[in-house]
């Protein structure tokens, strides 16, 4: 600490953001998992912890909402090699099946591919145990986790620790999809059906989606249907509100108001509009700008609640995307601080 300059040439130490900590004394610990067995459409997101990572040297430490922000510490606990060579081993597995379904089969046409169905499902079950272990090892200490996807499978094991801590608490999603599918394409831990998996856990307690714009009808009857627990705010209503002359400081602080104390932030870039994250695994046209998504997390800390945790996924393997996924997990990082 003594010998760093927060003014100086971003360091590439091995740390995100070139930041003088290790796991003791920062307060923000990072993980970082290369995940994408499921994807469905482009693939590149496993290698979106490394983007972020490799560009996040490139940002200034000055934060707006929190200047010193730096300070409490965030440190980079690993991308695991081992998590990528699984991901590596089991996603062509997953494809197989994938291919399959897509030209209209079911996998129970298959012996071999049920097998490979099994065996995926094995195996993002593993990765979901092993997070649930690191999340608890953090959370122990008193600390907050952040998790980089990867696709948006990847905070399961997370969220399922974080229910342990807290008897009840809400999600904001940022995502241009509403990800409720029940085990989608028969992968039970398919990133398209993370929040039909969360909301297992009795202690979510509401579930507010931003952004959703590319849904199936089975999603939307899903949210009519759940007596409030999830609010989601569709983009083309949000755009059509915005357009006759809706503010959207009125919007977020509507949003805001149906999360309970404590908040967790899932962000995925997908949320955004593409210019943003190109190479996101499912870009959509539409989206958020950058700016309005953290108007949108600065009203939850503005409104005295509390920030426990989140993730950033999809990130895709791109020069400018690994650049605003660093400025994201900055961000949510110095408005955990903050809050």
């Amino acid at each position: 600490m003594t010998a760093f300059d927060p003014n100086g040439v971003g360091l590439e130490n091995g740390n995100l953001f070139g930041l003088p900590f290790d796991f003791d004394s920062a307060q923000i610990i990072v993980w970082g998992i290369p995940w994408e067995v499921t994807v469905s459409y482009g693939s590149g997101t496993a290698q979106g912890p490394a983007a972020i990572l490799r560009e996040s040297p490139q940002l200034d430490l000055y934060d707006f909402d929190h200047p010193g922000g730096w300070q409490q510490g965030i440190y980079l606990a690993g991308i695991p090699d081992f998590i990528l060579a699984k991901n590596d081993e089991i996603k062509a597995k997953a494809q197989a099946v994938i291919e399959h379904t897509s030209q209209g089969h079911t996998v129970a046409d298959s012996s071999t591919l049920m097998t490979a169905l099994t065996e995926v499902n094995q195996e993002c079950r593993h990765l979901n145990q092993w997070i649930y272990q690191q999340a608890q090892t953090v959370l122990a200490q008193g600390k907050k986790l952040a998790l980089l996807g990867g696709d948006h499978s990847i905070p399961l094991g997370y969220l399922q620790a974080l229910a342990e801590q807290y008897d009840e608490f809400g999600i904001l999603q940022i995502d241009a999809h509403s990800d409720l599918r029940q085990a989608y394409q028969g992968f039970e831990f398919s990133h398209a059906s993370i929040m039909a998996n969360v909301l297992k856990l009795p202690q979510v307690r509401k579930l507010v989606q931003v952004g959703v714009r590319d849904v199936c009808a089975a999603e939307v009857e899903t949210v009519a249907q759940s007596q409030g627990r999830i609010v989601t705010y569709y983009d083309p209503d949000l755009k059509t509100q915005l357009y006759q002359g809706t503010t959207w400081h009125s919007l977020c602080q509507e949003m805001v108001t149906h999360l309970p104390q404590q908040v967790y932030i899932s962000f995925d870039v997908d949320g955004l509009d593409p210019k943003l994250c190109p190479h996101t695994g499912t870009p959509v046209p539409g989206g958020l700008e950058l700016e309005a998504a953290f108007y949108l997390c600065r009203r939850i800390v503005h409104s005295g609640r509390s920030l426990i945790g989140c993730d950033i996924c999809e990130v895709g393997n791109g020069v400018w995307d690994g650049n605003v996924g660093a400025r994201i997990l900055y961000k949510l990082c110095n408005l955990m601080g903050l809050s």
